[in-house]
């Protein structure tokens, strides 16, 4: 049993996903503290002056803890966007680029399509019609007519 879950820790793609969460985490602390520190600020430019707090919406005047933070919400969105671009450029780009080249490089042409479903059942069927009942494990006897009693 720990053999098993050894093997299973020592695959590659489980330590890659690893350093992939670890450098994911890292990477996002950077990038809300860049929100934090550029883009809040920014928008908070556009607040409104009488309340102070950038985007803030008093639902309850007077009572701050009932405002609603759309600056929050914009900051997190721009969040989300600029981890998502990074990710998409710095490790799906590179992936599929790797993973063409490799096709490339085994001869795969991305230019020819692949078969259709009823090209494929065609080949299945005429490769079936070349072999004889013995070949293809069939028991049943060849359709002649003749019953298997009268031969």
């Amino acid at each position: 049993m720990l053999k098993g879950f050894r093997d299973f820790i020592l695959r590659g793609n489980v330590i890659d996903l690893a350093v992939g969460v670890v450098i994911g985490a890292a990477f996002t602390a950077v990038v809300t503290a860049f929100s934090d520190a550029i883009i809040t600020p920014l928008l908070n430019i556009f607040g409104d002056a009488e309340v102070g707090e950038g985007w803030k919406i008093p639902v309850i005047p007077g009572r701050p803890e009932t405002a609603l933070d759309l600056g929050m919400l914009v900051s997190a969105i721009i969040n989300f966007l600029l981890i998502a671009a990074v990710v998409y450029f710095f490790i799906v780009a590179p992936m599929n680029k790797l993973d063409e080249m490799q096709k490339r490089h085994r001869g795969i042409s991305e230019d020819t399509p692949a078969p259709t479903e009823t090209e494929l059942l065609t080949e299945i069927r005429d490769m079936l019609a070349g072999q004889t009942p013995q070949q293809a494990g069939s028991s049943t006897p060849p359709a002649t007519g003749e019953s298997p009693e009268t031969k």
